[in-house]
């Protein structure tokens, strides 16, 4: 499995399994949890430790965080809004 695909399916999972909790008021820990079947999943499919998905998945998130807010920033300032916060 490619990053983007392992990204693509925990995105999807959490969607589907944390679609209706409150992230601010749900411990991280039972956030974990949820999403522990899936990522046990892609550790056995790809031959890697379930700890090693879990810190692959938090450095994509990230880096898909960060992209998705310089391209909200990118827009804004080609839209007029310069320096308007993101």
């Amino acid at each position: 499995m490619t990053d983007k695909e392992i990204l693509e399916e925990l995105n999807k999972y959490a969607e589907e399994v944390l679609g209706n909790i409150d992230p601010q008021k749900t411990p991280v820990s039972a956030q974990l949890e949820k999403l522990k079947p899936k990522m046990e999943e892609i550790a056995s499919k790809c031959d890697l430790s379930v700890e090693d998905v879990f810190i692959k998945y938090m450095d994509l998130a990230s880096a898909q965080k960060v992209k998705m807010d310089q391209d909200l920033k990118d827009t804004l300032n080609r839209a007029g809004f310069p320096g308007f916060p993101v």
